[in-house]
C-alpha cells in the first residue's frame, strides 16, 4: 500500500451536502462572484474568513454575513498579489482558527487594454500578478498545512470560461485575463495529481456572464448577446457560484478532482 489518504465515499443522503462546522477562506469575498461564496458556505453553517485587500468592503461583508448566520467568521486584509501580503494572512488566519477545511482562491481582476498597446505590458503584469501569480500565493502558503494536518480538504480556483475562449471586440481586449485563467486551470489539474495523496481534491470553476463587478468592463451589447444566443437566456448570480463552491466542498463531491468546470448558462455551446 502506498502512504497515501483516501476519502469515504458516502454511504446515505444523510449530510452528504453539508459543509456544517468547516473552516472556509474565500479570497475576493467581500464583493461580486465572491460575496455569493461566502454568503452561500455562511447560510450553509461554515466558518467564513474572508480576504481581500479594501478593509472597508471586507468589514461591510462580514458584518452582513455575522448578523445573519451563525458561525466563527472573520475579515482578514490580504493582497494576493504580493506573496508577503499572503504570508501576514497565513499569521492573522492561524491565530483565529486552528485548521483550514476550505480554500476558495477567488479573488480576480479585468483588463481592457490591448496587449499591443502603449500600457499593454504593465497591465500584463498587472492581471497576471493577482489572477495567477496570487493564486500561486495562496497555495504555496496554506496547501502544506492542509497537507501536514491530515485532514483532507477542497481547493476550489476560480478561473473562467475566458480559459477556453479569446473574445477581441473594440472595447475589450482580454488577452492577460485569458492566459492567467487558462493557467489556472492547468494548475489546479497539477494541484489535483500532488495533493491528492493528502486526500485534498483540487478543481476550478470557469464562470460564464455572472452579475459581478466585472459586468462594467463587457462591452455594451454583450448583455443583450449573452441573453439571447445562451441557452440560460440570463445571468448567473453570484449566489448560484457559491452554491455550487459548497457541493464541491460537500461530502457528496468527495469522488470529484482534478476538473475544470464551465459554469455558464451554456455559453460555451453557442459562443
Amino acid at each position: 500500500m502506498g502512504n497515501y489518504i483516501t476519502s469515504k465515499p458516502i454511504t446515505s443522503m444523510e449530510g452528504a451536502f453539508s459543509v456544517e462546522g468547516l473552516n472556509v477562506i474565500v479570497t475576493g469575498g467581500a464583493r461580486g462572484i465572491g460575496r455569493g461564496i461566502t454568503q452561500a458556505f455562511a447560510e450553509s453553517g461554515a466558518n467564513v474568513c474572508i480576504m481581500c485587500r479594501n478593509e472597508k468592503n471586507g468589514q461591510i461583508a462580514l458584518d452582513e454575513i455575522s448578523a445573519q448566520t451563525k458561525g466563527n467568521h472573520s475579515y482578514i486584509k490580504c493582497d494576493i498579489s504580493s506573496h508577503d501580503s499572503v504570508i501576514a494572512a497565513k499569521k492573522a488566519y492561524f491565530e483565529k482558527y486552528d485548521h483550514l477545511d476550505v480554500l476558495v482562491n477567488n479573488a480576480g481582476i479585468g483588463s481592457k487594454p490591448p496587449f499591443l498597446s502603449e500600457h499593454g505590458l504593465e497591465e500584463w503584469h498587472r492581471i497576471i500578478d493577482t489572477d495567477l501569480h496570487g493564486v500561486a500565493h495562496m497555495v504555496y502558503e496554506f496547501a502544506p498545512v492542509m497537507r501536514d494536518a491530515g485532514n483532507g480538504g477542497t481547493i476550489i480556483n476560480i478561473s473562467s470560461v475566458g480559459a477556453q475562449r479569446t473574445p477581441v471586440s473594440d472595447e475589450q481586449h482580454n488577452a492577460p485575463y485569458n492566459v492567467s485563467k487558462a493557467g489556472v486551470d492547468i494548475f489546479s489539474r497539477y494541484l489535483a495529481i500532488v495533493l491528492g495523496d493528502a486526500n485534498i481534491r483540487v478543481l476550478s470553476i470557469e464562470p460564464g456572464p455572472i452579475h459581478s463587478d466585472l459586468d462594467k468592463d463587457l462591452p455594451a451589447e454583450a448583455g443583450k448577446m449573452f441573453e439571447e444566443k445562451m441557452p440560460a437566456h440570463r445571468f448567473g448570480e453570484p449566489i448560484e457560484v457559491g452554491a455550487f463552491c459548497v457541493y464541491l466542498s460537500s461530502p457528496a463531491a468527495t469522488f470529484i478532482r482534478g476538473v475544470n468546470y464551465p459554469f455558464d448558462g451554456g455559453q460555451l455551446c453557442v459562443m
